[in-house]
């Protein structure tokens, strides 16, 4: 998981009233990562309400307020589709859901009355897309669940909303991912509600092109 995978997920759960501890700050390579090396964000939600349903399984920002503490596992491939195939082939994608990495998760949060409403930690998987077509995309989803996810948020729903959040009068110097967009936002390379960073141009004679 490279850094800005991280940044983008942590920028959008800070921006949606969470606080965002990063378990460790180096990579592991050569060896099996431990559980707390399983972990790369944990999340907790100090306007939780008591009494709160549990999110959906597609989680969206209007949906957030119904987390209290989560796990969060980012997969940055971005050239990548969660299909079936795939998850059945990549075992490393559920390795953040054994049980000794959320041993190590609950560790970090303070201790909660286990029969207090809400209490569970949620597991979410931050990844690129699932398939579009069914059935493949009923199969991917009930194989995450199945595993254990009990919710997803797409880069692409981040991206959307740290987009329409992100002002160009400001001046993000405090954070690298929200001081891009607003450039990119600032030179009409990007635009609200949409990832659009070639918009097409008007030019001599009524072509359009790319920038």
């Amino acid at each position: 998981m490279s850094a800005i995978d991280e940044g983008i997920v942590r920028e959008y759960f800070e921006q949606n009233g969470f606080l965002v501890r990063q378990v460790r700050k180096y990579q592991v390579s050569a060896r099996k990562k431990t559980g707390d090396e399983e972990i790369d964000l944990l999340v907790y939600n100090p306007a939780w309400q008591r009494g709160a349903r549990k999110p959906d399984f597609f989680l969206f920002s209007n949906e957030l307020s119904l987390v209290r503490r989560a796990m969060i596992a980012v997969k940055g491939w971005h050239t990548g589709v969660f299909t079936p195939n795939m998850l059945k082939s990549s075992p490393e994608i559920f390795r953040f859901l054994e049980d000794n990495v959320l041993k190590e998760a609950t560790r970090f949060f303070p201790a909660a009355d286990a029969t207090e409403e809400g209490d569970d930690l949620t597991k979410i998987l931050v990844l690129p897309s699932l398939p579009t077509q069914e059935p493949f995309r009923s199969q991917s989803v009930a194989m995450l669940k199945e595993r254990g996810v009990d919710a997803i948020i797409s880069f692409r729903s981040m991206l959307l909303d740290l987009i329409e959040k992100t002002e160009i009068n400001r001046n993000y110097g405090k954070s690298d991912t929200l001081q891009v967009i607003r450039i990119l936002k600032n030179y009409d390379l990007l635009r609200d509600a949409q990832l659009d960073l070639l918009p097409e141009r008007i030019v001599t004679g009524g072509r359009k092109t790319k920038l």
